[in-house]
């Protein structure tokens, strides 16, 4: 393995920061648990600030990072991106941030006029709703992208320049790549590499296959991140196929490394992920590697 004190830049395209003593986070702080594909998350409710990650992260030259929407109470999904900003006026972190929305609302027009109003607002999130299985799809399932009230709320994105973070299972990315088909104007990012959990031959084809329909869409990118898979040891090895065929498929262009923290940190250390993506990319050009581990976060992000 390559040393992972090298001077690659980094832009870490997806991580979290959390303070639960807000009470702000339900699934953390709360008394219910809630569904999670790692299993169980009880290292992970405990407050995550700047320090922390700044810790897990030490070792990699992270010059940059993107804070995604960490499940804040929906109630007030602008007050997350209030927080962030006061915490980047204390720390300078984080360096831009994807909201939380929620296309189907009756508010969403008044939340999205209210995220792009704060200057690190890139984009939004909202996770549609989804099949647990492939054999379960439901085409045109309410609150799936196909919904028409989920497409109405979604359609506004273009008003505010604003991009839209996609996690969903595989099996739903006909519909996204119908979606990024629909609104051409709006870039569609693929969070955590399509979730491909399955890494059994079939899994792992049909996988592939959908991310062919994504990416066939020229509005689409994805994050390679969010790709543990629980009762496995997170190696080079391990990722290799997924890594390598996402960049196939979407081109380097496209594609964006991302850590995940601390989510991620259920399945392996910050060291043990960054390492394994630039082991994994040790044979490319320097170019492209600068541009999955830098230039591409740069360029769909715009961090300050």
């Amino acid at each position: 393995m390559e040393n992972p004190t090298n001077d690659l830049p980094i832009i870490d395209a997806h991580h979290h920061f959390w303070d639960l003593s807000l009470g702000k986070h339900p699934w953390l702080c709360g008394e219910e648990r809630v569904a999670f594909r790692y299993g169980d998350y009880t290292a992970i409710r405990r407050d995550y600030l700047v320090e922390d990650y700044k810790r897990d992260a030490a070792g990699h030259n992270v010059v940059k990072t993107v804070y995604m929407e960490a499940e804040w109470d929906p109630a007030d999904p602008v007050g997350e991106t209030r927080w962030l900003h006061a915490l980047h006026a204390e720390t300078g972190y984080p360096h831009a941030v994807i909201a939380q929305a929620w296309f189907d609302r009756a508010d969403i027009a008044e939340v999205l006029a209210g995220h792009a109003a704060f200057p690190l607002v890139r984009s939004v999130r909202q996770k549609p709703k989804a099949a647990p299985a492939p054999a379960e799809f439901v085409a045109g399932a309410p609150g799936s992208m196909a919904d028409p009230k989920f497409r109405q709320g979604y359609e506004l994105l273009a008003r505010h320049g604003l991009h839209y973070d996609l996690q969903t299972p595989w099996w739903h990315l006909g519909e996204a790549a119908d979606l990024a088909r629909a609104f051409p104007g709006t870039t569609v990012i693929l969070n955590h590499t399509g979730l491909p959990s399955d890494r059994s031959e079939a899994g792992l084809t049909g996988w592939r296959q959908a991310m062919e329909q994504l990416a066939a869409e020229p509005n689409t990118a994805v994050k390679i991140s969010g790709i543990g898979v629980p009762g496995q040891a997170w190696t080079a090895e391990l990722q290799t196929r997924v890594v390598l065929e996402t960049i196939e498929v979407f081109g380097v262009e496209r594609c964006m490394f991302a850590s995940n923290f601390p989510v991620d940190g259920l399945c392996a250390t910050f060291d043990e992920i960054f390492t394994s993506f630039k082991t994994i990319t040790a044979d490319m050009s320097a170019n492209d590697r600068l541009k999955l581990f830098h230039d591409n976060a740069m360029k769909y992000y715009r961090p300050v």
